[in-house]
């Protein structure tokens, strides 16, 4: 049985290392679909279980798929040019305010469409900002992936791992904002504070771009962009009567992108053939391995630990617990913490303080590393797209900076509103 539980997490490890470090430039769905592969053929997980924890992805499918449709019909219509535009405009040529434009949007996007909406949706649309601008596209591509998880707990649909952590205990919206609206505008305040700060030679320029060319904000981008003011009116409702999200976001992309392509006649084979499918099993496999994990009895041992930690010292287990989650986040993604904090935070019957803690330790947290989050991961792939590189060490130096302080801060804030 030992022998078992370590070849487990042996695996557990190979893949986790092979989606982070990326050897032989291989995509990170190929690490994490070989370790689920591989706890079956050794018989470390039943296949059916297997198939069982990968179908517990099936409300996040959904939604990234309806994603990634908005995504790339607006990209394909010429959203994104006139988005750039209206940015470079309102910029005025300031640099420092293209960057605080971006955030604002960035931010707005996070809260109301969700983190991996801003890293599908705004990433491509800010990489042409930057290309209209002339400018140096990292400093705001950044911003991109940093205020995808600084401000993914304003609300409970901002991030899908704030559904997969609360699941059937979800607090009420006043509830949720009692706890958590303190500690996100922390969070967003520091982020863009020390981002601004770590960027600050780079935005010391001008915009070249002068924007006097009009980009033209055709029918199709034009319903586009309601579909997708539509879609966060849809999923804002949706998380109120506590409704899974993925179906109405796939169907509110569907939707608006059957809509475009047949006032335009047009074919949905460039679409579907630019999607970005591979994260579909990169999620899959995610799940799989935490399911490998499952078997080998940590998850009740860290719950055991939790409840006596707790009862020992509540406000000292809150900060070590979102702590603690921040780093592990980092290590083997937030959306599978988000499966082991659950059960471990449900099964230990931990207080609010504590529970509010791992949640901001599972969305702040991964702005440590490049893996940290699907979010971050979905920016990578957008960045590639783009012929944009950041490694794994860059992304770690900058995350370093910027992630502690605002980790810090939001756990303080937290302190001060929880009993």
């Amino acid at each position: 049985m030992l022998g078992n539980h370590a070849a487990t997490w042996s695996i557990a490890g190979f893949a986790t290392l092979g989606v982070i470090a990326r050897p032989w430039n291989l995509p990170e769905f190929i690490w994490a679909v070989t370790g689920a592969v591989l706890l079956v053929a050794f018989d470390l997980l039943p296949w059916r279980d297997a198939m069982a924890a990968a179908g517990k992805g099936t409300d996040v499918y959904f939604f990234l798929i309806g994603m990634m449709l908005l995504a790339e019909v607006a990209r394909k219509e010429g959203l994104f040019d006139w988005l750039a535009e209206q940015a470079v405009r309102h910029s005025r040529k300031s640099a420092s305010r293209l960057f605080a434009i971006v955030y604002a949007v960035g931010t707005l996007v996070t809260i109301f469409l969700s983190n991996d909406a801003t890293a599908v949706v705004l990433t491509p649309a800010v990489y042409a900002a930057t290309r209209a601008a002339k400018v140096e596209p990292l400093p705001y591509l950044f911003v991109c992936a940093f205020i995808a998880n600084a401000a993914s707990f304003v609300l409970p649909i901002s991030n899908p791992a704030n559904l997969v952590l609360f699941g059937a205990r979800m607090p009420t919206l006043p509830e949720w904002l009692h706890y958590f609206l303190l500690p996100s505008v922390a969070a967003i305040a520091a982020t863009f504070i020390l981002l601004r700060i770590s960027q600050r030679n780079a935005l010391r320029g001008g915009v070249e771009g002068s924007g006097d060319e009009a980009v033209a904000l055709t029918k199709a981008a034009a319903i586009v962009g309601v579909g997708i003011g539509a879609t966060a009116v849809v999923l804002l409702a949706a998380s109120t009567v506590g409704a899974d999200l993925g179906l109405p976001t796939f169907v509110c992309g569907a939707v608006v992108t059957a809509i475009v392509l047949l006032l335009g006649r047009k074919s949905p084979a460039s679409i579907v053939r630019d999607i970005s499918w591979s994260v579909l099993p990169l999620v899959a496999g995610l799940f799989i391995l935490v399911e490998g994990l499952n078997r080998t009895g940590v998850l009740p041992a860290l719950a055991d630990a939790l409840k006596r930690a707790t009862a020992a010292s509540p406000h000292a287990t809150a900060w070590g617990a979102g702590i603690v989650t921040a780093l592990v986040s980092n290590l083997i993604n937030n959306l599978p913490m988000g499966l082991i904090a659950a059960t471990t935070t449900h099964t230990a019957q931990s207080s609010p303080h504590v529970t509010g803690a791992v949640l901001i330790g599972v969305d702040l947290g991964p702005n440590l590393s490049v893996t940290g989050s699907l979010a971050t991961i979905l920016w990578l792939i957008a960045l590639r797209r783009e012929g944009e590189h950041v490694s794994a060490l860059r992304f770690l130096r900058l995350g370093v900076c910027v992630m502690a302080p605002a980790l810090v801060l939001s756990l303080l804030a937290l302190s001060l509103v929880a009993p």
